[in-house]
């Protein structure tokens, strides 16, 4: 049990801003207050944390009503002195006195532990802090759902939606103009966004980082359709696929501290087709507009249970762990577990095959060789026939 000295806990949103994150926060509060202990809410992340500490009472009173709020009433930041890095760089190490800062205003406002809020790069912090002796608990936020040890993060779901919302609106233009629209989308160095979408709007090509892929296999997608009478194809291209050479599309690289900042591959595939193809073609980037709005159902319960269980945890003094969400249960686990190997789509996992088995193209191979899941001996796997029709 929580030491009976020390009855407020910390919470704190960092990173990008997403979805859900506010009824996280509120879901902290209620659950604090059942239990008998006071809320805190540190500003602007990490940063809140050191000179000039800046943090607001939290109660159940002025969190009333943000369970359907987008962003976050606390403020988040993604730079700053405790700027990290995962996934494909190795993750920043923080300064000592910064971490001492840290210990000393956890000290000061006596708090039974602090809530951390975050992505990859977020909860990386965290366990540096856990190994620092810091009492910290991490909660998992990404629209990416790319951290390991967890089915789904909050925040994706709504990223999802809209960025199906944009295929379906895309595909009216499209069929109306007989054009190829390209649609980028954000998930950093996992395609679970594109993918997801692209089988909800109807996506006739995903192109995600896992799989590698080539202009002449895309090509040939449109081109089939088109002998098919569908004048018009859909992609949707993730973020951080690679170029058929092995290149990344990205708009700058931060600081050295910072991940690269990916963005531009959607106008160079939109490019490549109109040249190779001699056909009118369009990109749009959904950019920020996938991480503001309110969350779906689907997020609203999830971040609600993700605050009331990481309440719990630190009312149980186990600190250094994550929440965890396993269909369908709700638990945790060291939070290292969580940062160190990102999660990323598998190439022969259920949803590639039901894209395969739909018709979608993913670029690694003409439609012809896509239609079904194979063995190592290239025996067709859990359909017996080919599917016929102009559905797919």
């Amino acid at each position: 049990m929580a030491n009976q000295q020390k009855r407020r806990v910390g919470i704190l949103t960092s990173g990008g801003d997403c979805p859900g994150l506010n009824a996280v926060i509120r879901g902290v509060v209620k659950c604090a207050h059942k239990l008998g202990y006071d809320c805190v809410g540190f500003l602007k992340g990490y940063e809140g944390l050191v000179d000039p500490v800046c943090y607001v009472p939290l109660n159940t009173k002025n969190t009333s009503g943000i369970l359907t709020q987008g962003g976050t009433i606390l403020g988040s930041t993604n730079r700053g002195r405790f700027a990290a890095k995962t996934g494909v760089d190795d993750r920043a190490t923080i300064d000592p006195d910064l971490l001492s800062a840290v210990r000393t205003t956890v000290d000061q406002l006596d708090l039974a532990g602090l809530i951390c809020v975050g992505g990859d790069g977020s909860l990386a912090i965290a366990q540096q802090f856990h190994e620092y002796g810091i009492p910290v608990v991490g909660v998992p936020k990404t629209i990416d759902n790319d951290l390991s040890a967890t089915v789904y993060t909050f925040g994706f779901d709504s990223a999802v939606a809209c960025a199906t919302d944009a295929l379906d609106r895309l595909h009216t233009t499209a069929a109306s103009h007989e054009r190829v629209m390209v649609l980028e989308v954000m998930g950093r160095h996992a395609g679970w966004i594109a993918l997801h979408a692209g089988i909800a709007g109807g996506g006739d090509v995903i192109l995600i980082p896992e799989i590698r892929w080539t202009f002449e296999n895309v090509c040939h997608k449109v081109l089939e359709r088109e002998r098919n009478g569908k004048r018009f194809t859909l992609i949707v291209v993730a973020e951080g696929a690679l170029l058929p050479d092995g290149g990344l599309v990205a708009r700058e690289r931060r600081r050295e501290s910072q991940q690269v900042r990916l963005g531009g591959i959607g106008n160079v595939v939109a490019t490549e087709l109109e040249t190779r193809l001699k056909r009118e073609t369009r990109c749009v980037v959904l950019g920020h507009l996938q991480r503001g709005g309110p969350p779906t159902t689907f997020d609203r319960v999830l971040a609600t249970q993700f605050g009331a269980h990481a309440m719990r945890l630190v009312h149980q003094e186990r600190f250094g762990e994550m929440i965890s969400f396993q269909p369908p249960n709700i638990d945790s686990v060291p939070i290292v577990d969580a940062v160190s190997v990102l999660r990323s789509v598998d190439p022969n996992g259920p949803l590639v095959q039901a894209a395969r088995a739909l018709g979608i193209s993913l670029g690694d191979a003409p439609e012809d060789e896509t239609l079904f899941a194979t063995d190592s001996a290239g025996t067709p796997v859990g359909l017996t026939e080919k599917l016929v029709g102009s559905g797919i």
